[in-house]
């Protein structure tokens, strides 16, 4: 399965969790009831993570983690904020180019409108 395929059941289950669940909640629920979705449609998730940092051929022990990794193919990134800022779009591109990933969503659930508020991020897709 291509990452535009799994891309487009991941905004599937990002309507459905949205739909279900509403605007305001913590983070870590839309992340939990996201995942289920996921896995509910089929999909392989990884929750928190780890995304190394290489300085100098050096690995730094920092701690960054990916909010959830799909099919090792799809990073997605969830935030429950008033206002998305441009470090949230930046962190889903470092994520990226960090992991060798090509492709990334940013989505931002305490939104009145959830379809202007998923932001697709791509790493030489």
């Amino acid at each position: 399965m291509s990452e535009n395929e799994i891309s487009y059941i991941i905004r599937g289950a990002i309507f459905k969790v949205y739909n279900t669940l509403g605007p305001g909640l913590l983070e870590s629920v839309y992340v939990a009831a996201l995942v289920y979705e996921l896995k509910k449609g089929g999909l392989q998730t990884k929750v928190e993570v780890p995304v190394p940092v290489i300085y100098e051929d050096v690995k730094l022990e920092i701690g960054f983690r990916i909010d959830i990794l799909v099919n090792n193919l799809v990073i997605i990134e969830v935030k429950s904020v008033e206002n998305l800022a441009e470090v949230h779009h930046k962190v889903v591109l470092t994520y990226l180019k960090l992991s060798g990933k090509k492709l990334g969503i940013l989505v931002n659930f305490n939104a009145d409108n959830i379809a202007k508020s998923i932001f697709r991020k791509v790493n030489k897709l």
